[in-house]
């Protein structure tokens, strides 16, 4: 698992930077430079409001005596989006997009949840108390 993380924090990195100087080839420098400061701009307003949506949803939940469970990664995943959207990079603006946007973002939490019910019923996964 380690590697597989070395391996993205290294690759992503370096695709990004291929990705902008092709880019910026054909459009030019500046523009790509505004471009990508302009979906970061228009990422973190889209984090603000989306964030303050879940916390509605959570305080009605708590509200009504419900566990705001889904809230709560759809919370994680608007921050996770924002991160993306600040980190410079058209790759990680769309990841950042996709996990702010309420369609893309309800399917990537299913997908994740999946993914996590296979590996608890496989048993690799696991959690230790201390």
């Amino acid at each position: 698992m380690l590697y597989k993380l070395l391996l993205i924090f290294a690759l992503v990195p370096l695709i990004e930077l291929w990705l902008l100087i092709e880019i910026g080839s054909v459009i030019g420098g500046w523009l790509t430079v505004l471009l990508v400061a302009a979906t970061g701009f228009l990422g973190l307003l889209l984090a603000r409001s989306q964030g303050l949506h879940i916390l509605y949803k959570m305080h009605e939940d708590i509200h009504r005596g419900i566990i705001p469970a889904y809230q709560m990664l759809s919370g994680v995943g608007i921050l996770i989006g924002g991160a993306f959207l600040l980190t410079p990079g058209f790759i990680t603006d769309i990841s950042g997009f996709a996990l702010l946007f309420p369609f893309t973002r309800n399917l990537i939490i299913a997908a994740v949840r999946k993914i996590i019910e296979r590996r608890l019923k496989k048993g690799t996964i696991r959690f230790y108390r201390r």
